[in-house]
């Protein structure tokens, strides 16, 4: 296979690279380290971009994402001085005389007021980080966000990013940069997260009570993800705290946490656990009247444990489980034609990662993770006559390893090799006791996914920075299987079938692979100001193929294969970012354009999930996204926020000399995710260490839909008649969200802590419409109707604790 000599190229290249670096270094007789790591003083975790600065020496360092730093320094005594937005400069004294190790925590400024409301990282960084595209959210920032019946949460605070989007309100997943929602790589603590929702779309999977910070990657993609062809959200668990025991938690409308850390072995032994669920049926009698009814229930549970035996092996193992339940009420959508009074939605995530971080030395790093992660989903319905079991599944197990060479100031060297293993059971329908329903069980898809990468970050001099890496890889499809082979100068339907092809358990049958190359470049033009380019490919093996507007839990998984090639993406960003003299007001705004090869989307009148091969009932294309992003943030005073525009466009276009696999008539076409104007606005009022209070406005063009231009009467039945596709749009979204949180006085420093948070949702209870829908008249074509999620306000109280 290609992926074996790719393999070791990149570990000769790293290799050949350090050596080469190694015999540039000054001798150990004259050049020392000061290594360790910067945690927080009350919760232990790690601070990422630390600013440290050698006072004698006016050099300058940042902390890495586990609040790892490396100074290194001839012979000598110094101070260092650490300093980071919300937390009290320190200054430390050293001797180097022989490579030091030493622990540094920082404590919480709680007189300070001014706070970063969308960023943790150092007040300049974002003009001076080298990637393009990549922001980072902390949950003391999230936390400042209007909630959603009381519930802070993960996904929604990335609608307010520009260039992040979402099909509707209340709909799964998100939307980034013309991408579909599957597009997305979404990692909790390693482990990828094929739904990213609770109770529909309303909440996302992530307890905030256990996240330590968030990063979305939409533009400069590091060598070392791959995939996805769209964005990489990376989302952290904080370190259990080793030092005492504290109990967090939370009392809401709609559900409840809480939580428990600690050390079994002070600072070598810890563990944390935290649970939410929510069993509030009846409070949906309280909801709009669309909603009255609805059964709607959900669990999660994260645990961390963490073991530290010495200062060179750190080892953690991570478990999550969560299940959700959601079925509406036979009166919850009475009047509008549609009949979901059976239908039931069962679907449940679990994850486990084990990984192994060995700190070599001073200038090398390994990571190696072992990863499972399981999807299931379950649709159901109890009508006597027709009653069914719809099941799927998809089991993905991956072994990764990453080493990290950092040989000067000048060079980072990354490198890695991945395995995956995937399994998919596509569905598998089982028919009620007393049913007329036929059973159907699909055969299931297996293949491997082979990575290998390098990446370097070099920092060519004060002004210019570069990161360029190279990723290879490649899917092995595997039996058991029967493939099928079609006639020549025809459509793929199941009427042109030619032959069958079985293969055996484990026997390879089609691979597929290439480079994805990666390159961003920073060009500091002056103090506060820099531009920044990047250019990426990205491949997608695994897409969720569906022909509804937002995909539902069930929705079907497929691998790609001979007929079904994979999704591939190539990015071009360019984007400006200006500071002011103290950081206090942050401006920025990028270009992309971003070619689609392979898009896939579905045919007039196609039936997946249950359809023997998949290929007859898609097609594949291409696309195009473009458009603009811009951001105005204020950081510092009692009044902080930002305002976000985004000009967006995605165009399809699925073409072929068959007519029955074109998608509107050939010719380009919106995608269903395609909203060119998106503005959000977030404020937050801080008079007070222990009061503040925060406004959200969001503005969006409505989503493409597609009317019937006409109605035909067959045999006594109205049939719609559909033309172009996505040539009309839904109306315009717009909301405004208020909050207010009330503390205890932080300056006290008690040791128990409680906060109120009381929310408006909706404020001015505006209807907005999720989607449009037709009811058949022999007299009009246009009957529409209008389906509003949350068509009035929606207030919230919630009351969190710690001690």
């Amino acid at each position: 296979m290609r992926f074996i000599p790719l393999l070791f190229f990149s570990l000769s290249l790293l290799n050949g690279a350090m050596a080469q670096q190694k015999a540039n270094l000054p001798s150990t007789s004259s050049t020392f380290s000061a290594t360790g790591y910067v945690r927080d003083a009350k919760t232990g975790k790690p601070i990422q971009g630390v600013n440290i600065v050698v006072l004698n020496v006016s050099k300058g360092y940042v902390t890495a994402k586990d609040g790892f730093y490396v100074v290194q320094l001839p012979l000598g005594n110094y101070v260092l001085r650490f300093s980071h937005v919300g937390y009290r400069s320190k200054q430390d004294t050293i001797s180097l005389q022989k490579t030091l190790f030493r622990e540094v925590t920082m404590e919480d400024d709680a007189k300070d007021l001014e706070e970063v409301v969308v960023t943790s990282e150092t007040p300049d960084r974002n003009v001076r980080k080298v990637e393009i595209g990549v922001s980072q959210l902390t949950i003391r920032s999230i936390r400042r966000i209007p909630p959603l019946m009381g519930e802070v949460d993960i996904v929604r605070s990335l609608l307010l990013l520009p260039g992040v989007t979402t099909v509707g309100e209340g709909a799964p997943g998100f939307n980034v940069r013309g991408g579909s929602a599957d597009q997305n790589l979404i990692l909790f603590d390693d482990a990828p997260v094929f739904n990213s929702s609770h109770l529909m779309g309303f909440f996302s999977v992530f307890n905030p009570d256990v996240v330590r910070d968030v990063t979305l990657n939409r533009g400069g993609v590091a060598a070392a993800y791959g995939g996805r062809a769209s964005s990489v959200l990376d989302v952290k668990i904080k370190e259990p705290d080793a030092e005492k025991w504290s109990i967090n938690g939370g009392i809401g409308i709609i559900s409840s946490r809480l939580g428990i850390e600690g050390p079994i072995i002070k600072n070598k032994l810890s563990f944390l656990v935290a649970a939410r669920a929510s069993f509030n049926d009846f409070l949906f009698k309280l909801a709009p009247p669309n909603l009255k009814g609805t059964q709607a229930n959900f669990y999660d549970l994260t645990a961390k444990l963490k073991y530290q035996p010495n200062e060179k092996n750190t080892i953690t193992l991570t478990g999550y489980s969560s299940k959700d339940i959601f079925k509406l009420a036979s009166d919850s959508l009475s009047g509008q034609e549609i009949n979901a009074s059976s239908t039931r939605f069962n679907y449940q995530t679990t994850n486990a990662v084990l990984r192994w971080n060995y700190f070599m030395s001073k200038q090398v790093n390994l990571a190696t993770s072992v990863i499972l992660s399981r999807y299931q989903a379950d649709l159901s319905s109890a009508d006597s006559s027709n009653a069914f079991q719809l099941k799927s599944g998809i089991w993905h197990r991956q072994i990764k390893s990453d080493l990290t060479y950092a040989p000067n100031e000048a060079h980072q060297w990354q490198a890695g090799v991945s395995a995956i293993a995937y399994q998919l059971q596509p569905n598998t329908r089982i028919p009620g006791p007393n049913s007329n329903v036929l059973p159907v069980d699909l055969a299931r898809e297996q293949a491997y996914e082979l990575a290998a990468y390098v990446q370097d970050e070099w920092r060519v001099n004060s002004a210019v920075a570069i990161i360029a890496g190279l990723r290879y890889s490649e899917l092995v499809n595997r039996g058991p299987a029967t493939v099928r082979t079609y006639q020549e100068n025809g459509p793929r339907e199941d009427e042109t079938v030619a032959a069958l092809q079985t293969y055996g358990s484990g026997k390879i049958y089609n691979a597929m692979g290439g480079l994805e190359p990666r390159l961003s470049a920073r060009w500091s033009v002056s103090e506060g100001k820099a531009i920044k380019a990047g250019y990426s490919r990205l491949r997608q093996y695994i897409q969720q193929v569906t022909n509804t507007t937002a995909a539902l839990p069930t929705s079907r998984w497929h691998l790609s294969d001979m007929y079904t090639k994979p999704v591939i993406a190539d990015q071009w960003s360019l984007g400006y970012f200006s500071n002011t003299a103290d950081n206090a007001i942050e401006a920025s705004g990028e270009v992309y354009y971003k070619t689609l090869t392979n898009a896939i989307d579905y045919r007039d009148g196609a039936e997946l999930q249950l359809a023997e091969a998949v290929e007859t009932q898609i097609v594949q294309g291409s696309g195009r996204a473009y458009g603009f992003e811009g951001l105005l943030r204020k950081n510092k005073g009692r009044w902080t926020g930002f305002m976000s525009y985004t000009y967006a466009r995605t165009f399809l276009t699925m073409n072929s000399p068959y007519a029955s696999e074109r998608v509107n008539n050939g010719n380009p076409y919106p995608a269903n995710y395609d909203k060119p104007h998106t503005f959000n606005v977030l404020a937050t009022h801080r008079p007070t260490p222990w009061f503040s209070m925060s406004l959200n406005f969001t503005y969006s063009t409505g989503r493409p839909t597609t009317q019937p231009s006409a109605i035909a009467r067959v045999a006594g039945i109205l049939i719609p008649i559909y033309l172009d596709r996505n040539q009309q749009r839904v109306p315009d979204y717009h909301r405004l969200d208020f909050s207010m949180t009330f503390e205890q006085n932080p300056l006290k420093h008690k040791k128990n802590q409680s906060s109120w948070v009381f929310s408006v949702y909706n404020v001015y209870a505006h209807k907005n419409a999720y989607s449009i829908f037709y009811k058949l008249s022999p007299a009009s074509a246009s009957d529409a109707y209008k389906l509003s999620i949350f068509g009035t306000v929606f207030p919230s109280l919630t009351y969190n604790f710690k001690f």
